[in-house]
């Protein structure tokens, strides 16, 4: 059996002479993909590129004419990878600081190397009036340097923010952006918007003043040239498993789906491997802790170090701010370390023995590392310390320092968003909210991962708004849903 020493490669090159097992060896790093510009979108992508579809082409088309896009698709049809893909290609045309990243929540914001788009926009909670939000901003000497800059805007999880808030945000773009004199203001002030999410999936948390999608908001349908449901799916391959989640994504579902969803109902216990899906995270905390107490072993706590002036953006579910893991502790990742490979966010495995590390800077509490036997290999993998960071577009504004690992006995559905899961249990009777039963089965890769201890149809909703909004968008029926001004 071997032992692999994987952590960040600054991390390796610090730490990999110091292992104390003989024979520790760096896993293979991700090689980066190289582009030339906009003219990859029609080249024959080579070996080891990223061949995209027809309907990526057209995302990528309208990109690198300045249009704004919204990208939205099932879970698993690559937004991520293609939302990455397109801050690459702009920043080699509008420079780092014309391009700022940004996403609705912490998690997805450091995913993609950004920020949350509220500290980009300088609004705070952006609960104040529209006007008052614009003498914020104009007050805020570094926000408003952002959008005097900004020639590009990414919005991922923009499912997540409320109509309300997007329509203010536009506000501040037109009015801060208006040239003195002009005779009329630029939706948007003139910024190209890219936006990326899935209305289907969890939906944004309204106040009780505020009861709006982002796509009711007046500006939206303004100021996207195009927008497109991606239709590939890359997660799953079983074609019953891709018509099962289509139909439940949209409320279509028919009796041969439900089926297919009691064949996997049973009274026997799920593999012991299997992450225990919950809605709500009390129960998580609970099952978590129990398993763990139950191995009756000595504990090792890892605490995270935050630097930064925008530290309060790190506390949103990047990284605990404590995790106690000891020996037989089931663990899942919480970063991709490899993403060729299956080192992604969402890989589990079993703590099988930690390593004393010398050189290790004190900020974790401790020198021992938790050595990981991933569920997908034999290969024993020793988990160093990672870095998250959040940017303002220029540089960095917070950095997290954690050990990308969780408790995984039990996981959120709100956690496993985006995740990739291999062997998931979970109750359907215990669902509450629109799009949560999407969510907790769309993690699964195969049917035969997937195991419930029991199923009630009627917890499959589908939000009535969310459904006319896409069924405006093209024909429902074929899920081919692209418009285009």
């Amino acid at each position: 059996m071997n032992l692999i020493f994987f952590s960040a490669r600054a991390t390796y090159r610090y730490f990999s002479s110091k292992a104390t097992r003989k024979g520790a060896t760096c896993y293979p790093p991700t090689s980066k993909i190289k582009e030339k510009g906009f003219d990859i979108l029609y080249s024959k992508p080579k070996r080891g590129g990223i061949k995209w579809n027809q309907e990526q082409l057209q995302v990528l088309d309208a990109i690198s004419k300045g249009k704004s896009v919204f990208v939205t698709g099932s879970a698993g049809t690559g937004k991520t990878l293609l939302v990455q893909h397109i801050i690459k290609l702009l920043r080699k045309v509008h420079g780092r600081s014309g391009v700022y990243v940004t996403a609705s929540t912490g998690i997805a914001a450091c995913a993609l190397n950004g920020c949350t788009l509220h500290s980009f926009a300088g609004i705070g909670l952006g609960e104040a009036s529209a006007e008052e939000l614009l003498h914020k901003v104009n007050s805020n000497r570094t926000a408003l340097r952002r959008w005097k800059e900004a020639k590009v805007l990414i919005i991922d999880e923009i499912s997540l923010i409320s109509g309300e808030v997007f329509d203010k945000l536009e506000f501040i773009a037109r009015k801060i952006r208006s040239e003195p004199g002009s005779h009329g203001e630029m939706i948007w002030g003139g910024i190209q918007l890219v936006g990326s999410g899935d209305f289907h999936q969890l939906p944004p948390i309204f106040d009780n003043n505020t009861n709006k999608f982002a796509f009711e908001a007046s500006s939206w349908n303004m100021v996207f040239d195009m927008q497109i449901d991606l239709t590939a799916v890359f997660r799953q391959s079983d074609p019953r498993l891709i018509k099962l989640l289509r139909g439940i994504r949209t409320g279509t579902y028919d009796s041969e789906d439900l089926k297919l969803l009691e064949s996997r109902c049973s009274d026997l216990e799920a593999d012991p491997l299997a992450v225990k899906l919950f809605p709500r995270t009390d129960d998580v905390d609970r099952v978590n802790r129990m398993h763990l107490e139950s191995l009756h072993k000595d504990l090792i706590g890892y605490r995270a170090f935050d630097s930064g002036i925008w530290k309060e953006g790190l506390r949103t579910g990047i990284a605990p701010d404590y995790v106690e893991l000891c020996v037989g502790a089931r663990v899942m990742l919480t970063k991709n370390l490899d993403s060729r490979g299956k080192l992604v966010n969402g890989a589990a495995g079993t703590v099988v023995s930690f390593e004393f590390v010398t050189g290790i800077d004190k900020t974790l509490g401790t020198n021992w590392l938790p050595v990981v036997k991933f569920d997908f290999g034999s290969d024993e993998l020793i988990i160093g310390p990672e870095t998250w960071e959040l940017t303002d577009g220029r540089e960095k504004v917070a950095t997290r320092k954690q050990i990308p690992l969780i408790l995984a006995w039990a996981l959120s559905v709100h956690k496993s968003q985006g995740m990739t899961i291999n062997s998931l249990s979970t109750n359907l009777n215990r669902s509450f909210g629109y799009g949560m039963v999407y969510v907790a089965l769309s993690r699964v890769k195969t049917l035969e991962g997937l195991h419930l201890s029991s199923f009630d149809p009627g917890k499959i909703m589908v939000h009535p708004k969310v459904l006319k909004f896409y069924g405006s968008l093209g024909n429902q029926q074929d899920q081919n849903i692209c418009v285009q001004k």
